[in-house]
């Protein structure tokens, strides 16, 4: 298990393989954000990017789905969200992309109202195959304690 007290303000991990197919990008479209350039070929060819993207809330999703996966790789005790300060779509998604995660620890307090827990300030990139930032956010969460009776 890892906890707040383990945690080490600049510490850096890169995971997650993550690839996207055509299906699954007309499949969130058509759910969730049923816009032309995620649904069409030929409306995508028309239109700005060019081609057939995947939509930013897709982008968004599979990147929640990998950082899950290393929360529960990893044993840390993230106990919640509690908000975004940053969200920013750099370039788009296409099919044929395998996007990966680099995660950077901002900053971490102890909770002065809960002192089991901790709060931590983490900036994710979401990387494509080339290495080029898609997805730029930061976050903060809640990391439980190991003692909540102790100090930084």
């Amino acid at each position: 298990m890892r906890y707040y007290e383990d945690l080490t303000v600049g510490e850096t991990a890169s995971y997650g393989h993550y690839p996207i197919t055509r299906d699954e990008v007309i499949e969130f479209a058509s759910r969730y954000d049923p816009q032309d350039f995620h649904l069409d070929d030929k409306a995508a060819e028309a239109g700005f990017f060019g081609r057939l993207t995947g939509s930013g809330w897709m982008t968004c999703a599979v990147t929640m789905r990998m950082i899950a996966d290393r929360f529960k790789d990893s044993q840390l005790q993230v106990c919640g969200g509690s908000g975004a300060e940053e969200l920013a779509w750099k370039i788009p998604v296409n099919p044929g992309d395998t996007l990966t995660v680099r995660e950077t620890l901002l900053g971490k307090r102890r909770s002065k109202s809960r002192p089991e827990l901790g709060l931590r300030r983490t900036r994710f990139e979401t990387l494509n195959q080339d290495g080029d930032v898609v997805l730029h956010m930061i976050v903060s969460d809640m990391v439980r304690t190991r003692d909540p009776d102790g100090t930084d």
